[in-house]
């Protein structure tokens, strides 16, 4: 399996344990990554706001290169994988907008033809992989785990640039996963809600206090860390998290993992090796709790 690697910039920036926890997990599960050349930022989100045409211009640029390579995009943050969609379907959906952002990329000698896929790391292991593929990689018990799976905004919405109505389990895949794995998901309120992040600069109280809810939620039913399949959302809830704590007057310490390294967890690659020592929240409880686990 090949796909064309879009990391997007928060895996390389702001959560560098993100990428390479990615790239090895997929390299022992044999899925090859080929980087798209000289990719540039989707815009996460806000650069649509302020200038849509720039910003779907550089998401058909990125499209444009992996259509070349003939592979399928692979990305490892929600956030670019709802903003690329985005700007996909309305490339899609006007011929004349699509032909006006191609004679800008025509500059560089690029076209997109709209035929180029996006799909995210979690949606790529249930639906193209396979999770029975996974299982015999899957070499430490996860049993006596309690993981609280976190989505954030944009890999469930809006539904119909994500496909959802054609694949209605990508709605509850991290909880497949998480149980694939061995162990328990956490259902709670504020698993598809917004981290906060994006009112950080704007409204931190109130970022804050997103913060607060979903980690105290979580954290209240027993959830022994997080999960989420974006990288803004956990520089939001694992670098927040003390300030969030000390507005709500109250105790978090709930890990925030990496989708890439809970599935790295599992198939008993060390902790060191995933980053979780770079987080700001201490993953030692976690580690100790999984040793246990391991062991009886």
């Amino acid at each position: 399996m090949k796909y064309a690697f879009y990391p997007g910039c928060v895996s390389q920036g702001g959560a560098p344990e993100l990428y390479p926890a990615a790239k090895l997990i997929c390299d022992r599960l044999d899925i090859e990554l080929e980087e798209i050349h000289a990719w540039t930022c989707c815009g996460a989100g806000v650069m649509q706001e302020k200038n849509q045409l720039f910003s779907d211009t550089l998401n058909a640029r990125n499209l444009a290169k992996a259509e070349q390579q003939g592979l399928t995009i692979m990305t490892i943050c929600s956030t670019c994988q709802g903003v690329i969609a985005q700007a996909n379907t309305r490339l899609l959906a006007d011929p004349d907008y699509l032909a006006e952002i191609n004679g800008y990329l025509a500059e560089e000698g690029l076209e997109y033809k709209g035929t180029a896929q996006i799909k995210h790391l979690l949606w790529i292991l249930i639906e193209d992989y396979g999770l029975d593929n996974l299982l015999p990689h899957v070499t430490r018990s996860l049993g006596g785990l309690r993981l609280a799976p976190f989505y954030g905004c944009y890999i469930v919405r809006p539904t119909e640039a994500l496909g959802i109505e054609d694949h209605p389990e990508r709605q509850t895949s991290l909880e497949t996963l998480i149980e694939t794995l061995g162990a328990t998901a956490v259902d709670y309120d504020g698993k598809t809600k917004c981290c906060g992040f994006p009112i950080l600069t704007i409204n931190e109280k109130n970022s804050m206090s997103m913060v607060g809810n979903h980690t105290s939620e979580a954290k209240d039913l027993g959830a022994d860390a997080m999960v989420t399949p974006c990288p803004l959302c956990h520089l939001n809830l694992d670098g927040y998290q003390p300030k969030a704590a000390r507005q709500a007057n109250r105790s978090i310490d709930l890990p925030i993992l990496h989708l890439p390294q809970l599935i790295g967890l599992a198939m008993g690659i060390s902790p060191s090796e995933l980053g979780l020592k770079k987080h700001i929240i201490n993953t030692a409880p976690l580690e100790l709790k999984l040793a246990g686990s391991t062991s009886s």
